[in-house]
């Protein structure tokens, strides 16, 4: 690492503290620490929510899916579109004024008001696993980022900063904190891929002509991929769009439900097409590079000899001068620590509200528990991510066992009149279970369909199941 890479990097880390400091100073309560006072605007939080939802793991995920399969992996973030305009049409106009009107900081509290507390606590226990397993992926990402650009630095020595930085910042800060750095972030994300990585990344490996001359030609089809790996993306990412907390965190923080919506269009555009096709165009790019033997010298003779997500940044070290390869890496660092902040925070949320049900005494008193909470869950994320080596599958484990837990209880307050406190239960046990046994017992599935498929259909058919036995209860409300 040159001395100028290294600067770079020391002003980024400086600037995203610096607005965690900030924030820490203005913030009165916890209603600002977790949902930033609900005085926020479309602009932020739509560049949080891509920042959040695309983050390091998927960037560095995107990366690795060019590498493999070329243009077709760019349909991985078409399902965040669908999965966001989902959301802006169906869920925020169903829940943003109860919400609002009841001052809720967690999604568990917004089953809790439908079902009972049961429910809100067994979702806050499923949301902090689902959450501390995707902030893990997120820092992993980033120190396989650094490990591959600085081999000299050790991958648990690049994870311990990152992780270190990501937990001061927002432990500080809270959701203020990390809204305004995930818009700083994703500026220098985008700024980073449109003008530096993507321009002299086509011209290190020679242009068209080296590209036409390397890849096949599925490489450039968006019909190499199976339905059936269409399906498992489809199924494991629109619905997260339902039962994020990162997510609810945000309609929570927004000033009013144009203003959510609004939010949530310009999230979907800037996942699809503008992310997805930068993200696996540089994978393809990394393939070209490591068939021409740019990475030889490395011990990375061919593709079979390199971690697909590893290819990316090792074109980055190779093309990129000094100075603009710590700019890069910046905005590499950005996307991780956009996503790692806001699970943390999500994390944070539900075992200190659903889990613990913290009651402190009021203003900036009551701030240190959860800054404590945020530190403590940050620690225990490294520690698994240390243990872990594939960002992109913990990333997606993470995911499935969320949305097979949580969906139908969701769907039942959108679309069943029978809300059964009984029938949320069971169906999110059922759903998680499944996924999570079928996942660790590694067994070929029918059609080649993930687990995820099977926990929600289980979860679907115990939650009917049970509403239709069970006499309707009138819905408790979460206090």
């Amino acid at each position: 690492m040159t001395l100028i890479d290294a600067v770079v990097l020391i002003i980024y880390f400086i600037v995203v503290l610096a607005i965690g400091i900030y924030h820490h100073r203005k913030n009165e309560s916890e209603e600002d620490y977790y949902v930033g006072g609900r005085q926020m605007g479309s602009f932020h939080i739509g560049l949080s929510v891509v920042a959040t939802d695309v983050g390091g793991g998927f960037s560095i995920g995107l990366g690795g899916l060019g590498f493999v399969m070329g243009l077709s992996g760019s349909w991985m973030l078409f399902t965040g579109l669908i999965g966001a305009w989902l959301s802006a049409v169906i869920l925020i106009p169903k829940i943003f004024q109860s919400a609002r009107d009841q001052n809720l900081l967690t999604f568990p509290q917004l089953l809790g008001t439908h079902y009972d507390k049961r429910v809100a606590f067994a979702a806050g226990i499923i949301s902090a696993i689902g959450y501390i397993g995707f902030t893990s992926s997120q820092l992993l990402a980033g120190a396989k980022l650094a490990t591959a650009t600085f081999p000299e630095i050790d991958t648990k020595i690049a994870l311990i900063v990152m992780g270190v930085i990501a937990v001061a910042y927002t432990g500080l800060g809270g959701l203020k904190a990390v809204i305004y750095t995930d818009s700083f972030q994703w500026a220098i994300l985008m700024f980073g891929l449109v003008f530096i990585g993507i321009p002299l990344g086509f011209i290190g490996i020679g242009g068209m002509d080296g590209i036409n001359a390397t890849l096949p030609d599925k490489f450039f089809s968006l019909q190499n991929i199976s339905i059936a790996k269409i399906i498992n993306w489809s199924i494991t990412i629109i619905p997260i769009w339902f039962i994020g907390m990162t997510l609810y965190q945000r309609i929570y923080a927004c000033k009013d439900e144009k203003t959510a919506k609004r939010a949530w269009y310009i999230a979907g555009l800037f996942e699809y097409p503008l992310m997805s096709f930068m993200g696996v165009l540089l994978g393809m790019f990394s393939r070209v590079a490591t068939i021409q033997g740019m990475f030889a010298d490395a011990g990375f003779a061919d593709v079979n000899s390199i971690d697909a997500e590893l290819g990316l940044p090792l074109l980055l070290k190779y093309v990129l001068p000094a100075g603009v390869m710590g700019l890069m890496l910046a905005a590499y660092f950005s996307a991780v620590m956009s996503t790692a902040d806001s699970c943390l925070m999500a994390a944070s949320g539900n075992i200190l509200t659903d889990i613990f049900k913290f009651k402190g005494k009021s203003g900036r008193g009551k701030m240190v528990v959860p800054q404590i909470v945020t530190i403590i869950v940050g620690v225990f994320a490294i520690l698994l991510a240390s243990s872990m080596q594939n960002v992109l599958e913990l990333m997606l484990y993470s995911y499935a066992f969320m949305v097979s837990g949580l969906l139908i209880p969701v769907l039942g307050i959108l679309y069943f009149k029978r809300k059964d406190p009984g029938a949320a239960f069971w169906s999110m046990v059922t759903g998680g279970t499944l996924t999570i046994t079928l996942t660790l017992i590694k067994k070929d599935l029918p059609y080649g369909l993930d687990p995820i498929f099977f926990g929600i259909i289980a979860a679907l058919l115990v939650f009917i199941l049970v509403n239709r036995i069970k006499t309707p209860k009138p819905a408790y409300l979460y206090k």
